[in-house]
């Protein structure tokens, strides 16, 4: 195990946060991870006048994850609501030794220029956010939240400020890690102790061995039973599978603790983790070392713009959804993946660790009230005579529950309504082949999905995977799923599935379903933007297709220009391949990149996406914020032809 920076220096109270998750006028939802158990009291100062709120059991849950970690997840209902569209500033005291010390002391990387406490806007409409997904970082490209640290520098007013910022999937990878980041995540756990387990099914019985094991850096394909009965198993976890599309091939460091994953939400969110630690690289062979030192170098510029990344959680109100890497990749794609995933008890408990981690670092946040029978299996997961690891028969039951649990979707009371779809958990299995990819909703899902629906004006809809995506691209998926290879090309899109696709489609519609939809989305490590239009319909709905991918990754620059020119060769509007789609009562119109050179419609650059909606819940202006510090790129209304 690497060694800790010192380990007999004193831990800051807080580790990671504050960042600000559901905030509406009465209610405020604050998530942070403290080195212990804190007695904090949250100040806000609402036109001039301090308020304080002494944040007690009921207005500030603690779920401790090892001897010096506990998450604190505040939720504090107000007596009298607070006003909208204007400035409120905030901190939080944290009571040390009988002082009280604010985030000025604790944390002054989340302040900017002179301030000397955060702040936040509560937004009276939707009408900008910001959004992205896919942040990967080992990515060689710059790290695009650093695009709403420059936003919020710029010191706009309160009424121009984003109203959230809506991160749409993968915000870790869990099943794709650097080794220089697993070097730190080992340390991380040891610097703050977070909790062991056992592990059954695996070659190690626990994770101290699992954490010594020479095959634990880029060798984890080693650690599990060597059984042939295993082989799918096997291949599937950390085999390393090489794709014709996304060609990178790297599971061979996938986490399998609950710790780790704990950590490396730490290590993504917060610059304070790496102050606590001195990774140093492990033993490895030569080529494994090169490849540790170039990824050393991603990782170390990952970790200098971290501080920006944690001021934008601190000032901007932040809602998530899982996609597959949160857990692993390709999770749920289909019913024969799940028979095998969940199977066998190690490949259960891996998914189920990444899934225990989603509950307390992201979903927790996003709606609150939903979860409470699952921490209370966290709390007995971590019981107190468990000492040092965490029950195992707890643990095992907890995940049995997650991987029941429905209610990850959830619904925003904003205007326009934002709905977020659970893509993952609720799928679509096929009865005549198990290989083939499942749909992405249930019938049951799709229903409550419409219900939610009915009779908004308009709505904001997060999809994590595109809804209306890149016909070329769907159709080579479709091929290999055909073929029985829907795990080679990520054969997981909207239109795979026939029932789920139509039954999308006749949501659409619908004559009391909303007349202006704006679809959200991220997933293909691309961005790009489609009107659509339902044929023979005189009067709407309108629909918009807007995908921002990646916030730290990239689609492999030639292949994506190869695709991008084919797909609008085959399919331009009066190709007759158009008919053999689903989507052939749709017509549907791409926009173009103001920086196209030649025509591109997929726009590849790291960074995020900026919407700003009118009265209507229509996107006013669309906008892919580049990583890299370029311009932002527009994506002009089209004419039609």
């Amino acid at each position: 195990m690497p060694a800790p920076a010192d380990s007999c220096s004193p831990l800051p109270p807080v580790v990671a946060g504050p960042m600000l998750r559901r905030m509406e006028a009465s209610r405020l939802v604050i998530w942070l991870v403290g080195s212990r158990s804190l007695q904090l009291i949250l100040r806000l100062t609402v036109r001039g006048e301090p308020q304080e709120h002494d944040l007690n059991y009921d207005s500030c849950q603690i779920i401790p994850i090892g001897e010096h970690a506990f998450v604190h997840l505040i939720d504090l209902k107000l007596p009298a609501p607070l006003p909208l569209d204007e400035q409120i500033d905030y901190d939080l005291l944290v009571s040390t030794d009988g002082a009280r010390q604010g985030i000025a002391e604790w944390a002054p990387h989340l302040l900017y220029g002179q301030a000397r406490q955060p702040n936040f806007v509560l937004r009276s409409r939707l009408d900008h956010m910001l959004h992205g997904s896919c942040r990967k970082p080992h990515h060689p490209a710059p790290d695009g939240l650093l695009c709403a640290d420059r936003l919020l520098a710029s010191a706009p007013a309160p009424d121009e400020r984003p109203a959230l910022l809506m991160m749409s999937g993968d915000q870790v990878y869990a099943d794709d890690v650097a080794g220089p980041m697993l070097r730190a995540i080992h340390a991380l756990i040891e610097r703050l102790g977070l909790f062991g387990e056992q592990l059954e099914g695996a070659v190690v019985d626990n994770s101290e061995a699992l954490y010594r094991h020479p095959a634990s850096y880029y060798h984890r394909v080693d650690l599990l039973p060597a059984l042939k009965s295993n082989e799918t198993l096997r291949e599937r976890f950390f085999g390393g599978v090489k794709k014709p599309i996304f060609t990178s091939s790297s599971a061979d460091n996938h986490l399998v603790t609950f710790a780790e994953v704990m950590a490396m939400y730490l290590l993504v969110w917060s610059p304070t983790p790496w102050t606590l630690i001195n990774p140093t690289m492990p033993t490895l062979t030569l080529a494994r070392r090169e490849r540790y030192v170039q990824e050393h170098a991603h990782i170390e510029a990952f970790k200098a713009g971290l501080g920006g990344v944690a001021r934008v959680f601190a000032h901007l109100p932040c809602h998530m959804i899982f996609d597959d890497h949160d857990i692993t990749d390709d999770w749920n794609l289909s019913a024969q993946w799940e028979l095998t995933a969940y199977g066998h008890p190690f490949s259960r408990r891996i998914i189920g660790n990444a899934l225990i981690a989603y509950l307390l670092c992201q979903g927790w946040g996003n709606n609150p009230q939903v979860f409470v029978q699952p921490l209370q299996g966290c709390r007995a997961m971590i019981a107190e005579e468990s000492g040092r690891h965490l029950n195992a028969t707890a643990q095992d039951a907890l995940i049995d529950q997650l991987l029941r649990f429905h209610d990850w979707q959830y619904v925003l009371p904003t205007t326009p309504a934002l709905m977020v779809l659970d893509t993952r958990t609720r799928r679509w299995r096929s009865e005549s082949d198990p290989q083939r990819p499942s749909g992405l909703l249930d019938w049951e899902a799709l229903c409550e999905f419409q219900h939610e629906l009915l009779d908004h004006p308009s709505a904001i809809v997060v999809s994590p995977a595109p809804i209306f995506g890149v016909k070329l691209i769907e159709t080579v998926q479709r091929v290999f799923s055909w073929l029985g290879y829907p795990l080679l090309v990520d054969a997981e899109n909207w239109m795979a599935h026939r029932g789920a696709a139509k039954v999308m489609l006749n949501i659409f519609r619908h004559s009391r379903t909303p007349g202006n939809y704006v679809i959200l989305s991220g997933d293909v490590h691309y961005s790009f933007v489609y009107e659509v239009l339902i044929r023979h319909r005189d009067r709407g709905p309108q629909i918009w297709q807007i995908t921002s991918s990646g916030i730290k990754n990239e689609f492999p620059r030639r292949l994506l220009d190869t695709f991008d020119r084919l797909n609008r060769w085959l399919y331009s509007p009066r190709s007759p391949l158009n008919w053999f789609t689903k989507r052939r009562l749709m017509e549907v119109v791409p926009r173009t990149p103001e920086h196209s050179k030649s025509g591109e419609r997929l726009w590849n650059n790291a960074g995020l996406g900026q919407v700003f909606f009118n009265e209507q819940g229509q996107p006013r202006r669309i906008f892919q914020m580049n990583a890299d510090g370029s311009s932002p790129t527009e994506f002009p209304q089209q004419r039609r032809e």
